[in-house]
C-alpha cells in the first residue's frame, strides 16, 4: 500500500514540473548526492513574490511515513530562522539552496528516504510558497539503479488542437536503448540517456504512446495518450437538471459542472480506463458557464469512479459528489467504520468522485416534532473525541445516554468531507459528502432518524466561509483565482482569514450555498445548521466586528432559502459582531451563539470581578426574541474544570483546586446556566467535569475519551445535577418566561422568574468564603428547594440566607418531585481498581502543569520532582491522602522558589510499596 502511495506522489510531482515551481540537479538524486534546488516564487501559490528573505521549511518522507504530512528529520521549527535553511536570492523571485542530502538531514545509513518535502516561507512565517492548490512540495529521491522520467508532455492526458505538435522528452539515469511506439507501431529507437521526439496531431483519433528502455540488465517504460480536440457542441441543459449529478428514472445520469472561462471538459472514469474519449466530451451551455453530459448504459447497481478532465491540464473530482475516494487517507479507514468502501482505482490520480447506486433510506420517525427554538438544550460533540470507534453506528447506540441526560438537540461538529481523517472538520473540501472517517451515508441517516424517534434534533455545524486546496472548486481556478466564480481572490477580512474565502456576493456562491443546505435538509433531514464564522459572509473590508448591512442581507437571503425548504429549521450563527446586527438577525428568526465562557469561568474559579454572566441573558442585551444560544463551553474554549483545577481560588480549607470542590463549582455554575431562560448549549463531557485542557495534544489534536468518568461517584453526581436541571428547564414553563430579573454582578448571585405556573428564586454563593444575603421573594408562604426537597415557610417576602462557599438554592413556590442525584459523602472519593499515575497536562508546559494520580485506598503519598540527572528538585506531596483522584500543580520552581531551566524532568509517585515514574518537559 505504501509503495503505491509514494508512487502516486512521484506521478503527482512529475505532472506539475511544467509549472517550473521547483527545478533541481541532479534529477535522479540519491541521498548520497549533493543537490541544487531552485524555487521560483512566481509559480505555484505565488505567496512569496517580492519576499525579502526566503527560508526552506523542509524534511523528508521515508517508507515509514504514515502520509504526506508525516515529515521526518525536519530542519528547524516553523519560524526558526537558521542559516542552513536560508535560500540564496538569484533575482526575478528565484531562490537557490544547495546541500548534501544525507548530511543535511542527518540521515542514518540505509534509511529509506522517498521524497524531500518543502514549504517555503518568509522570515516571519506569515507568507508561504506552496503548490498551486496550496499543498506541500515533494521532490522524489531515488535509489541507485535505472530510472526513467517523462518530462514532456508533463501530463498523462494530452488533448490538443488539431495540427498542434506534442514534444516528447524522456530522460534516463544512464545511457540505455530507447524504443518509442505509437499504437503498437515502432516509430523510433536510440541509444542515449534521453529521447526527444515530436508528434503532430493530424487526426481526431486517440493514440497511445509507449516508450521502453533497457540497458541489458534492467528495463523500464512510460506511457501516455494524446487526442486531437474536436468541436465542442453547444446545447442548453436538459430539463430537470442542475449543477452536479442528476439520476434519471430510466437509469441515465446527467453530470453538470459550472466552469466558466474553461475551454473544454471530458468525463473520465473507471469505464474509460481513465482516459479522455471523444464520446465523453461534455457539451457547453450557450452562456459558456456550464458543461454537461448525459451518461447511458452504466450498471445502475454498481458504483463508478470518475473525474473531470479540464483543458487537458488538470483532473478534479465532482464537487457535488456524495462519496469521494482519497488515495492517501482512505487506507486508514477500517472496514468496521465503513464497510464495503470502494477501493481506490489504481489508474487514477488525486481524489476521485463516485456515482453510487441510488438507495433510498426508509425513514421511521414520521411523527417527529422539532423542539422550539427557545427550548433547545444542545449537546455539542466532536465524534472523533467522543467515541473510540468514531462512527455514526456507535453514536446511534449512544442515544439512550442523551435521552436520559435530557438534551433535545445534538450539534455535530462538521461532518462533510474534510481534508485528512483526524480533524475538527473546519477544513472542508466536499460539501455534499459525509466524511468517511465517521461511516457511510446510511449510518448517518439512521442516526438522525433514531434521534428524531427520541425527540432529539440533529444540528449540523457547517463551514461556508472558506475552503482549502483540496476543494475541486479551488483547484479549478488555482492558477488564476480572479476568475473563480465562488471565491474571492483574497479575503477582505485580513484579521480572520482561513484558506480560500467564499464570495457570498457572487451568484454562483448563492446557488451553491442553497444547494448545500437543501441537500442536507432533504437527503438527511437535518434540523438545521450552525454556520461557522458567519460574520465572514461579507466582502466588506475589516475585521468583521462593525455593523454590516450587506452581510445582514446575505444572511437573511440564506435563511429565507433554508426556510423555503423547511420553515422551522434552525439557523445558528457564530457571529460575534456589533450588538445591533446580532439583535436584528435574532429578531429575524435566527439563533446567535452567546459565548459566556470567560464570565462563567471567572465565577467558577471564584474570581468575582470577572464573574458577571449577565451577557448570557437575551433580555440584558435588549433583544425581544429569546434567540441567544448561551454556552459556558464550546469546542473553542478552555474547559471550566481545567480552569478550576489550575486557577481556582481558595480560603482556608476551601480550595477550588481540589477535585471535589472543582466539580461542585461546575454544579453551581450550571444551576444558573440552565435555568436562565433561553436556549443553551454545552460541550461534550461537560456533564462529567471533563478536565483536559483544550491545548492537550495541541489545540486541534485528539483528546482522551473519558467515559470512565461516569463511573466515578463525584462526577456521576455532576451528571445527575445536569440532568435534573435540564429536566426542570424542559418540563416547567416558568423557565421559558420572559418575565425575569437577574443580579449576577456580585459574589452572591440570584435569578428571579415570574410565571403563572410557578415562581422561582435561585441564589448561589460564588465566593470562596461564607456569605449572607437578604432575598426578596415573590410572596410570603411556602417555598421549596428543588434539589433537597426541603420546604421554607416565609412570613415576609424578605428573608436572610447564609450560604457556604459554592452553595446554591433553587426555590420554587410549587412542590416539585425531588430529583434522584448521586450522593457524595464527606471523605468519599471514587476509588480506582489500582493505584494510577497519569501523564501530566499540559505537556510540554510553561509555566505550570497538573499531575493527577488516583488511589485505591487511603495511604501515605510521596510525590517528588527530579531532573534528568536524578537530582531531587522539589517534593510536591509528603502526606496521608484519602482514596480517589488527586490533582497537584507544579509551577516549575524548586524548593527554594527559583524557576528551573527548560528541560526534561521526572516525577515519581510513592504509595505504600507502589512506585511509578513518568517524564515531563518544561519549555520556557
Amino acid at each position: 500500500m505504501k509503495s503505491s502511495y509514494f508512487l502516486s506522489l512521484i506521478v503527482f510531482f512529475a505532472g506539475n514540473i511544467h509549472a517550473q515551481l521547483l527545478t533541481w540537479t541532479p534529477y535522479f538524486a540519491t541521498i548520497d548526492d549533493t543537490i541544487t534546488i531552485t524555487y521560483d516564487a512566481r509559480q505555484g501559490s505565488a505567496g512569496l513574490v517580492g519576499a525579502a528573505e526566503v527560508y526552506a521549511h523542509t524534511g523528508v518522507l521515508t517508507e515509514s511515513s504514515s502520509g504526506s504530512s508525516d515529515w521526518k528529520h525536519v530542519i528547524a521549527d516553523w519560524g526558526q530562522n537558521i542559516s542552513k535553511a536560508k535560500m540564496t536570492a538569484l533575482g526575478d523571485d528565484k531562490w537557490r539552496l544547495r546541500f548534501h542530502i544525507r548530511s543535511y538531514y542527518g540521515l542514518a545509513a540505509g534509511e529509506p528516504v522517498t521524497h524531500l518535502a518543502f514549504v517555503f516561507r518568509n522570515a516571519t512565517g506569515s507568507r508561504t510558497g506552496k503548490t498551486e492548490s496550496g499543498g506541500d512540495i515533494f521532490l522524489p529521491i531515488f535509489k541507485p539503479g535505472l530510472h526513467l522520467a517523462r518530462l514532456s508532455p508533463p501530463c498523462q492526458h494530452n488533448v490538443r488542437d488539431l495540427g498542434d505538435s506534442l514534444n516528447v522528452l524522456v530522460i534516463a539515469s544512464r545511457i540505455v536503448n530507447f524504443a518509442l511506439y505509437i499504437d503498437d507501431t515502432l516509430i523510433r529507437t536510440i541509444a542515449s540517456d534521453s529521447l526527444q521526439h515530436r508528434i503532430i496531431l493530424n487526426d481526431l483519433n486517440k493514440h497511445h504512446v509507449d516508450i521502453f528502455v533497457s540497458d541489458g540488465a534492467e528495463s523500464r517504460s512510460v506511457s501516455f495518450y494524446y487526442l486531437a480536440e474536436g468541436p465542442t457542441i453547444t446545447s442548453p441543459l436538459p430539463e430537470g437538471t442542475q449543477d452536479g449529478i442528476t439520476y434519471h428514472a430510466n437509469g441515465d445520469i446527467t453530470l453538470v459542472m459550472h466552469a466558466p472561462h474553461k475551454n473544454f471538459l471530458y468525463v473520465i472514469g473507471d469505464w474509460t480506463s481513465w482516459e479522455a474519449d471523444p464520446a465523453l466530451k461534455m457539451k457547453e451551455t450557450p452562456d459558456g458557464d456550464k458543461y454537461w453530459l448525459t451518461l447511458s448504459g452504466l450498471d445502475p447497481n454498481a458504483s463508478h469512479a470518475y473525474q473531470y478532465l479540464v483543458d487537458s491540464r488538470q483532473t478534479i473530482a465532482d464537487p457535488y459528489a456524495e462519496l469521494v475516494l482519497d488515495p492517501e487517507h482512505d487506507k486508514y479507514i477500517t472496514a468496521a467504520t465503513y464497510p464495503n468502501l470502494p477501493p481506490y482505482p489504481a489508474q487514477a490520480e488525486g481524489i476521485v468522485s463516485v456515482l453510487s447506486a441510488q438507495k433510498s433510506y426508509a425513514w421511521q420517525a414520521h411523527d417527529y416534532q422539532r423542539p422550539a427554538k427557545e427550548s433547545l438544550i444542545i449537546y455539542e460533540l466532536l465524534l472523533r473525541d467522543f467515541l473510540r470507534t468514531h462512527d455514526y453506528k456507535t453514536l446511534t447506540d449512544t442515544l439512550r445516554y442523551f435521552e436520559k441526560l435530557g438534551v433535545n438537540a445534538i450539534e455535530l461538529m462538521p461532518v462533510s468531507e474534510f481534508e485528512g481523517n483526524s480533524s475538527w472538520g473546519y477544513n472542508p473540501s466536499f460539501y455534499f459528502a459525509p466524511d468517511k472517517y465517521y461511516g457511510p451515508k446510511a449510518d448517518l441517516q439512521r442516526f438522525i432518524d433514531e434521534a428524531h424517534r427520541r425527540g432529539i434534533a440533529v444540528i449540523q455545524d457547517i463551514v461556508l466561509n472558506h475552503s482549502y486546496g483540496q476543494s475541486p472548486m479551488v483547484q479549478l481556478y488555482a492558477e488564476n483565482m480572479r476568475l473563480n466564480p465562488w471565491y474571492n481572490e483574497t479575503s477582505p477580512n485580513p484579521v480572520y482569514a482561513w484558506g480560500y474565502d467564499f464570495n457570498h456576493a457572487s451568484a454562483a456562491t448563492r446557488t451553491f450555498v442553497d444547494r448545500v443546505t437543501k441537500h442536507w435538509l432533504t437527503e438527511y433531514r437535518m434540523d438545521g445548521f450552525r454556520f461557522d464564522f458567519s460574520k465572514g459572509f461579507t466582502n466588506r473590508p475589516g475585521d468583521g466586528w462593525a455593523r454590516d448591512d450587506s452581510r445582514i442581507a446575505i444572511l437573511k437571503r440564506m435563511a429565507d432559502a433554508v426556510w423555503s425548504i423547511d420553515s422551522t429549521a434552525y439557523i445558528i450563527l457564530e457571529h460575534f459582531t456589533e450588538e445591533s446586527e446580532e439583535k436584528e438577525l435574532a429578531e429575524y428568526g435566527m439563533l446567535i451563539w452567546g459565548n459566556s465562557n470567560h464570565d462563567y469561568g471567572g465565577a467558577s474559579i471564584g474570581q468575582i470581578d470577572s464573574s458577571d454572566f449577565s451577557g448570557g441573558s437575551y433580555k440584558n442585551r435588549g433583544w425581544s426574541a429569546p434567540h441567544l444560544v448561551t454556552y459556558m463551553e464550546s469546542h473553542d474554549e478552555e474547559r471550566l474544570m481545567f480552569k478550576n483545577l489550575q486557577r481556582g481560588n481558595s480560603s482556608g480549607s476551601y480550595d477550588i483546586k481540589n477535585l471535589q470542590t472543582a466539580l461542585e463549582r461546575i454544579e453551581l455554575a450550571a444551576t444558573f446556566f440552565f435555568t436562565l431562560p433561553g436556549p443553551k448549549m454545552f460541550w461534550q463531557f461537560g456533564e462529567l467535569g471533563y478536565d483536559y485542557s483544550i491545548t492537550y495534544n495541541g489545540r486541534l489534536g485528539s483528546k482522551p475519551i473519558r467515559w470512565d468518568y461516569a463511573n466515578q461517584v463525584n462526577r456521576k453526581r455532576l451528571h445527575d445535577v445536569f440532568a435534573a436541571l435540564i429536566r426542570l428547564k424542559r418540563e416547567q414553563p416558568a423557565f421559558s418566561s420572559a418575565s425575569y430579573t437577574t443580579s449576577f454582578g456580585q459574589a452572591v448571585k440570584w435569578l428571579k422568574i415570574n410565571h403563572e405556573s410557578m415562581n422561582v428564586l435561585i441564589v448561589g454563593n460564588f465566593d470562596v468564603r461564607e456569605q449572607s444575603k437578604i432575598l426578596t421573594f415573590h410572596h410570603p408562604g411556602q417555598w421549596y428547594d428543588y434539589i433537597s426537597g426541603d420546604s421554607l415557610s416565609l412570613e415576609s417576602v424578605r428573608s436572610s440566607v447564609t450560604l457556604a462557599p459554592g452553595e446554591y438554592l433553587i426555590f420554587t413556590d410549587k412542590r416539585l418531585q425531588k430529583p434522584l442525584i448521586s450522593q457524595v459523602y464527606e471523605g468519599e472519593r471514587d476509588c480506582p481498581d489500582i493505584f494510577e499515575l497519569y501523564q501530566n497536562s499540559p505537556n510540554p508546559f510553561n509555566p505550570s502543569t497538573t499531575i493527577r494520580f488516583a488511589m485505591q485506598r487511603a495511604s501515605h503519598v510521596a510525590l517528588d520532582i527530579f531532573n534528568i540527572r536524578g537530582q531531587k528538585i522539589k517534593t510536591l506531596v509528603n502526606d496521608f491522602k484519602s482514596a480517589g483522584e488527586h490533582h497537584i500543580c507544579w509551577d516549575g520552581r524548586d524548593e527554594a522558589g527559583a524557576a528551573v531551566a527548560s528541560g526534561i524532568y521526572l516525577y515519581e509517585l510513592f504509595i505504600d510499596d507502589w512506585r511509578v515514574m513518568k517524564k515531563m518537559t518544561l519549555l520556557h
